[in-house]
């Protein structure tokens, strides 16, 4: 049976589980006896190990054909050392794995506020968090070319799910960009990425980057003010762009900072995924259908 390491055993690689612990005996690396737990739940034997100590990196041993790599850089800089050093690992196995899938993120393309966003389009990363995700895709690059790896990057924009919606920030009431001055983004499903994950990890020769998106266009401000009422929170205060960007600070604007309308052509045609939430306000709608007072029934258990 071929043999998955997974790097960074969050929500997405623990949706992934399931169609993945049937494929592959899979590993994933963990820092923490919670996150061991619940990987051996999931049917995924864990190993200890932590992307900011090469020792413990080194230490791995062993061989695998695959890697799903879903961790973050580190909060700072602009590199991501943490790619490197799993590379670097890998490059002292036992062998070679012949598959990398990695999640990056579509904040890699900078500002685009014309047209329609393609894999072609070169990136231009408007602040820190972006960069290190592209230094981590030009080292993938650069190991998937010198050992004849297969390389997939997903670029995925904002990810939801009925657990994952912004409600303590619509809570706290901090503000959008005013509609004149907002810009466009993209979300995605967390099963929905977590299905192309896998989908990806069957995909064969070379480079390939897809914009793993859903077909939903919305603003920032629209998509939160949407949540909002879903939840029967208060929408959230609307400014000018200048005065949005002081009263959240550079790392809260920076993820609304860009425009951005992500085409999803290449995934829908070349992975075979069928995006179970196309629309991403169906979720809310499902949200607004709902009899309980609060939307979801226990509001309280979303975070």
């Amino acid at each position: 049976m071929r043999r998955l390491l997974i790097v960074g055993f969050g929500d997405i690689a623990a949706r992934a589980s399931h169609p993945l612990t049937r494929r592959y005996q899979v590993s994933a690396l963990v820092r923490s006896e919670a996150s061991a737990s619940r990987a051996r739940a999931l049917g995924v034997r864990p190993l200890r190990a932590d992307l900011d100590d090469q020792c413990s990196l080194d230490s791995l041993g062993g061989a695998v054909d695959a890697v799903l790599y879903c961790a973050p850089p580190p909060g700072t800089g602009q590199t991501d050392p943490r790619m490197r050093r799993l590379l670097a690992a890998l490059g002292k196995a036992n062998s070679i794995p012949r598959r990398l899938v990695y999640i990056s993120t579509s904040a890699v393309y900078g500002d685009v506020p014309c047209g329609l966003t393609h894999e072609t389009q070169p990136p231009r990363p408007g602040h820190a968090r972006a960069c290190r995700r592209l230094d981590a895709e030009q080292a993938l690059r650069a190991y998937a070319r010198s050992h004849g790896t297969s390389l997939t990057i997903l670029r995925a924009p904002g990810i939801y799910a009925a657990d994952r919606l912004p409600i303590q920030r619509l809570r706290d009431g901090l503000p959008v960009v005013r509609a004149e001055d907002d810009g466009w983004s993209n979300r995605i499903h967390a099963d929905d990425l977590a299905a192309l994950c896998v989908a990806a990890l069957e995909r064969q020769g070379g480079i390939r980057v897809y914009n793993a998106c859903d077909d939903t266009e919305l603003k920032h401000g629209e998509w939160l003010n949407l949540v909002a009422a879903a939840l029967g929170l208060a929408p959230p205060p609307a400014l000018p762009r200048d005065e949005a960007a002081t009263v959240l600070g550079a790392q809260r604007f920076s993820f609304m900072a860009d425009s951005r309308r992500l085409c999803n052509y290449r995934a829908k045609r070349e992975l075979p995924v069928r995006l179970a939430w196309p629309d991403s306000r169906a979720l809310l709608r499902r949200a607004f259908a709902s009899p309980a007072p609060d939307g979801f029934g226990n509001i309280a258990g979303f975070a």
